[in-house]
């Protein structure tokens, strides 16, 4: 599948994943580590991006983890309280993309 849209968030770690929005919904896109990077200062920038979407449903446990993670990636506060579980979510895995700015 192919979605475009702007990026609102980038991975502050090693730029492996971009949440991008249309301005009505968001969708994270999650790029293979090693072969594809966003800049870490793509933020607000367009992009056209490629890849199979995937369902994912985690338990509280696993929710956490993952909401740590992505916290730390991002570089925001953490909250474990503020998670909530069972947590369904859908990405991108991503096999391409291109910022069009």
């Amino acid at each position: 599948m192919q979605v475009k849209g702007r990026i609102t968030e980038v991975c502050q770690a090693m730029g492996c994943w971009v949440v991008i929005t249309d301005g009505q919904k968001a969708m994270r896109i999650q790029m293979e580590e090693g072969k594809v990077s966003f800049p870490k200062d793509a933020a607000g920038k367009p992009v056209v991006a490629e890849g199979t979407l995937s369902k994912h449903n985690l338990n509280k446990q696993q929710a956490i983890a993952m909401a740590k993670h992505e916290a730390e990636d991002a570089g925001r506060a953490f909250k474990p309280e503020s998670v909530k579980a069972p947590y369904v979510y859908y990405q991108i895995e991503g096999t391409g993309a291109v910022l069009t700015e």
